[in-house]
């Protein structure tokens, strides 16, 4: 370090400090495409996923296409993590599918001693994220829950209980505060999205609530 110090202040200091902005580029995280499922072995061409997410568990992991992950996530499939078609995750989002958060007390000194899968007191689930949710950054998923397709989770907000589909849901702990079915049908008014729109279901929801609406108005 010493050595680079020196050269960093003699006349070669932008070579330097250019071979270091090249270092520092090449450890910085990038967006990979394409992904091997490990539940189904099918490559997903159209996933995309940060070079430096965290996957435990990796074969417990399942992950269908066009999902997207983010910067400095983890993916904690140890019990079980499902993430369905076009699934957005933000940065720094955390799914966990166990905890120590009980077990730690519980053990005492004891619990390194203890094989993981046989320590009392841990919380335990499978997780599951619906097709076509978006996770926002910085969001916490707890074990054992499920989220309903097309559901918005807001950044930042912790998730500690089973979401309905279409579900709005911010702030700690996650509260449902709406529907992104009304959002969408705003988004209806200006311009049809039919041929392009994820979901038959959700969509014959809001071309119903705008006849309502058409007949109300």
């Amino acid at each position: 370090m010493r050595l680079l110090e020196r050269l960093y202040r003699s006349r070669f200091g932008s070579i330097v400090s250019g071979l270091g902005h090249i270092v520092a580029m090449a450890q910085r995280p990038f967006m990979v495409y394409g992904y091997r499922d490990p539940a189904s072995g099918v490559f997903r061409k159209w996933t995309r996923m940060s070079s430096d997410v965290v996957i435990m568990s990796k074969s417990r992991l399942s992950i269908g296409e066009h999902v997207w992950i983010w910067h400095h996530s983890i993916l904690d499939a140890t019990e079980g993590l499902i993430i369905e078609e076009g699934v957005q995750i933000g940065a720094w989002v955390g799914i966990f599918t166990h905890g120590s958060e009980n077990a730690i007390r519980l053990l005492g000194k004891k619990f390194v001693d203890i094989p993981n899968a046989e320590r009392k007191g841990y919380t335990r689930g499978p997780v599951k994220i619906g097709a076509f949710t978006f996770v926002g950054a910085g969001s916490v998923i707890l074990p054992g829950l499920t989220i309903g397709k097309g559901s918005l989770i807001g950044a930042g907000t912790v998730v500690m209980t089973d979401i309905p589909p279409y579900s709005i849901v911010v702030g700690s702990p996650g509260k449902v505060k709406g529907t992104t079915i009304d959002i969408d049908r705003r988004f209806f008014e200006e311009w049809d999205y039919s041929e392009t729109y994820y979901d038959a279901q959700a969509l014959a929801e809001i071309q119903n609530r705008a006849k309502l609406q058409a007949r109300a108005g």
